[in-house]
């Protein structure tokens, strides 16, 4: 879905995906029945997998006729990795693995953690070549390529976009040693989240609002400010079709200085709530990050929003839009202090559709413009700085990213 470059950045879409299923086809023996599936298999197995402390991370092994000898995806930190899984899978199908080829959507690791080194498990199967959807960009884990191609493997590394930008999340949490956070807010299209009586049931329709449980489900915390806990008194559980909570809940997370009533919901012990004591949002990630929460699901309200924009700490926006106007009420983010269009915080549309009756669409901050001489991102922390009244010297995590 996102925006951008793959393989080479002066390429379209369509002739990226062509010099990807190319690639595959290559890597697998040419006699295999849509070769290039197996990497699209691979990536919707990781998909199954919790977006948590480890990578979601897929791997189908294929014989020399395309026939598909074992899959597996990661089921969370401890458990074995997808190439493992996809071995032992294998192994209960009776295959045979020698000069067999896996596809899998991350390098596989060659260290030894909670579990030992994928690259070691690939060659004590017999795995003549591995095709690697995207390399591993954390130095502990990476390069398994290499150790691979050493041992004889045939290794075909494609940095393909689909991949990449399923582990962006992970990989970008642990260059930054805090939780990534996604901003999800529900307008109308003329930005209003309640109406002017507070009312905000329901903005957007039910297959939006599916979408949203589906996208909870994926983070390890959702976080709302004490603001929206009090006026809305939400679940923030992460519930299917019929209304019934899942048996694996995020960790629901309220952020403000003021009490929650006893008979709130998110007291109701359906699933772990935390309360942290702060209006500061680094403050607060922190302390998440030693929870070990990886992935943040801001729901608002509008002042917590605009104090994460404010502080750099957005990484990712999920937008669903009704087709409704409401001309007065509540905005969907607070002041940002802007007071020109110089001003507006500009984002890189990664994506935009149609579900149901709204609309969603995907955004995130663009990056810097490094190329002009600058590090600061234009419309952020030249008048971010100006409403905190101090100078701000540390980069934001934005800045910092290529």
């Amino acid at each position: 879905m996102r925006k951008g470059t793959g393989m080479a950045g002066h390429q379209s879409g369509t002739a990226l995906h062509s010099d990807i299923h190319r690639a595959v086809d290559n890597a697998v023996d040419s006699r295999a029945v849509a070769p290039a599936d197996a990497l699209t298999r691979a990536l919707e197995l990781a998909r199954r997998g919790p977006l948590t402390e480890n990578p979601q991370v897929g791997c189908v092994i294929v014989g020399a006729g395309g026939e598909l000898l074992g899959e597996g995806w990661h089921r969370g930190a401890g458990t074995a990795h997808a190439e493992v899984a996809a071995i032992a899978d294998a192994a209960s199908r009776g295959s045979d693995l020698r000069g067999a080829t896996a596809v899998v959507t991350l390098e596989p690791c060659r260290h030894t953690g909670r579990t030992g080194p994928c690259t070691r498990a690939l060659l004590d199967a017999g795995v003549a070549r591995v095709v690697v959807g995207t390399p591993d960009p954390t130095p502990t884990a990476g390069g398994g390529a290499a150790e691979l191609r050493a041992a004889g493997v045939d290794v075909v590394v494609l940095d393909d976009p689909r991949p990449r930008e399923l582990v962006r999340p992970w990989a970008r949490a642990h260059r930054h040693h805090r939780p990534t956070v996604t901003w999800k807010y529900a307008a109308t299209l003329d930005g209003y989240s309640a109406a002017a009586d507070g009312s905000s049931r329901w903005i957007t329709g039910p297959v939006a609002r599916a979408d949203v449980h589906a996208r909870r489900a994926q983070h390890d915390a959702v976080l709302v400010g004490t603001g929206t806990a009090l006026a809305d008194d939400p679940a923030l559980t992460v519930r299917d079709a019929d209304g019934v909570p899942l048996p694996q809940q995020p960790l629901r997370v309220v952020v403000g200085l003021r009490d929650l009533p006893a008979g709130a919901r998110l007291l109701d012990g359906s699933a772990e709530t935390v309360h942290l004591r702060t209006r500061d949002p680094r403050e607060a990630l922190a302390a998440l990050w030693e929870r070990g929460v990886r992935s943040v699901w801001l729901e608002g309200g509008p002042q917590l929003a605009a104090a994460f924009w404010r502080a750099g700490l957005v990484d990712d926006v999920v937008a669903h839009l009704a087709p409704a106007l409401l001309g007065s009420g509540r905005s969907a983010l607070g002041d940002l202090g802007a007071t020109s269009i110089d001003d507006a915080l500009r984002l890189e549309l990664v994506d935009a559709h149609v579900l149901g009756g709204d609309v969603v669409v995907l955004a995130r901050p663009t990056p810097p413009r490094d190329d002009q001489g600058s590090s600061a991102r234009p419309g952020v922390h030249n008048f971010l700085d100006r409403r905190a009244g101090v100078e701000i010297t540390q980069q934001s995590d934005q800045q910092q990213e290529a």
